[in-house]
C-alpha cells in the first residue's frame, strides 16, 4: 500500500461513505471474509464511527463453488456461504447500509435481492487505494450516468461500430437500463466503487463483434493481442474466429460445456474519466477487481453469461471492455471513435 497511511484511508473512506449518505444514528455493517483486506475493514470501521453510524462487522466464510479463483474474478458466485446462513442475512437486511468488502461480493446470488428487497444500500469495495483514490465519485457522476441510462431506457436500438469492423445492433426494448456510479445512497440500491458506467439487457442482438488488439479479457485479466471475430445471431455467439486468443475463447466455452455461457448478457459504456487502462498491467491478478477498464470513459463493454431478466444464471461470466467503438442509441452518438459525448 505504497504513500498510503492508516489515516488517508480513514479519510478516504470517509468521503466514500459520506457520499453514500451515512449519517449519524444509522446502522452500519462492514462485511468481510477471513482473507478481505483487514486494512480496509478498520478504516471503514473508523469511518463509520466518525460519521456517527452505529458500526457492525460481520465476518462470513469465503470461498466459491466455481472453479475459479474466488478474489476479486467478477466470475463467480462469491460469498456462497451467506445463502446458507439466516442469521448473517437477517443481519444484513436490517442494516441501512452495508459496505461489502469481501473478495468478490455475491452480485449473483440470491441473497442480494433479499437484502436489497429490505431496502438496505450496499457497496461492494475490491480494489486497491490507489485505484479507489483516484477514481473517487462525485455527485456529478451520478447524474451523468443517469441520463444516459435514461437515455437507454427510451431507447429502441443500441448500435456499436469500430474501425476494426465492429457492427452490432441489440434490442433496447425491455432491456432494463440501469447504471454504477460508485454510490450507494438510495434506499435497495446496489453499486461498486470505482464504477461509472451506463448499461442494458438486450434480449437480443445480432452482428459482429471485433475484439481488437489491446482490448480487454476480463476475468483472465489479459489484454488482446490477436483479433478475436464473434459472429452474433439472436444474442447469441455462433462463431469464435480469429488467432491465439480466439482459441484461447473457444476453450473457456468447450470447457464451460455450458449453452448460457455462449450468450450476451449486459452491454453498455463507460464513464469513469480518472480511470487508467494501464492499471491492470501494474498490479498482480489476485489484487484488482479490474474497474479502470470496465469503467473507462468512451469504452464498450459488454459481457457474456448470466441475464437474470431472461433467466440465465451461470457463473461463466466475461466481461470485454473495448476500446475505440462508436455507441449509437437510435442514432443519436453517445461514443465517437472511443470518444466520449456529452449528453
Amino acid at each position: 500500500m505504497p504513500n498510503f497511511t492508516a489515516a488517508d484511508l480513514v479519510e478516504l473512506f470517509r468521503q466514500e461513505l459520506e457520499l453514500c449518505k451515512v449519517t449519524q444514528g444509522e446502522e452500519l455493517v462492514i462485511l468481510s471474509e477471513p482473507s478481505s483486506r483487514s486494512e480496509y475493514v478498520e478504516a471503514a470501521f473508523a469511518a463509520g464511527q466518525q460519521l456517527g453510524a452505529r458500526v457492525l462487522q460481520a465476518t462470513l466464510p469465503g470461498g466459491s463453488p466455481v472453479p475459479l479463483p474466488s478474489s476479486r474474478t467478477g466470475s463467480g458466485a462469491g460469498l456462497t456461504s451467506l445463502d446458507d446462513s439466516p442469521l448473517a442475512l437477517s443481519l444484513l437486511q436490517g442494516a441501512d447500509m452495508v459496505l461489502d468488502l469481501t473478495n468478490e461480493g455475491f452480485i449473483h446470488t440470491e441473497s442480494l435481492g433479499k437484502i436489497l428487497g429490505a431496502g438496505t444500500r450496499m457497496l461492494f469495495v475490491a480494489d486497491p487505494p490507489e485505484v479507489l483514490a483516484r477514481n473517487l465519485p462525485t455527485p456529478e457522476d451520478k447524474a451523468l450516468v443517469k441520463a444516459g441510462a435514461a437515455l437507454l431506457k427510451s431507447g429502441g436500438e443500441l448500435r456499436v461500430t469500430s474501425k476494426s469492423g465492429t457492427e452490432l445492433v441489440a434490442d433496447l426494448v425491455d432491456s432494463h437500463p440501469g447504471f454504477q456510479c460508485g454510490i450507494a445512497d438510495d434506499p435497495g440500491r446496489w453499486d461498486h466503487w470505482p464504477s461509472t458506467m451506463v448499461l442494458a439487457w438486450p434480449k437480443t442482438s445480432q452482428g459482429r463483434i471485433v475484439i481488437a488488439s489491446g482490448d480487454i479479457l476480463l476475468p483472465f485479466k489479459t489484454y488482446v493481442r490477436d483479433e478475436i471475430v464473434l459472429t452474433i445471431e439472436g444474442g447469441r455467439i455462433m462463431d469464435v474466429s480469429g488467432g491465439g486468443d480466439a482459441r484461447l475463447l473457444q476453450i473457456f466455452f468447450d470447457d464451460a460445456d455450458d449453452e448460457e455461457a455462449r450468450f450476451l448478457s449486459h452491454m453498455g459504456w463507460g464513464l469513469m474519466t480518472r480511470a487508467d487502462w494501464f492499471a491492470m498491467a501494474l498490479y498482480d491478478r489476485e489484487s484488482l477487481m479490474g474497474m479502470d477498464a470496465r469503467g473507462l470513459a468512451g469504452n464498450f463493454l459488454f459481457s457474456t453469461g448470466p441475464h437474470p431478466f431472461m433467466d440465465r444464471h451461470t457463473y461463466n461470466h466475461l466481461d470485454i471492455p473495448m476500446r475505440g467503438c462508436t455507441v449509437e442509441v437510435d442514432g443519436r452518438a453517445v461514443v465517437d471513435a472511443g470518444r466520449l459525448i456529452e449528453l
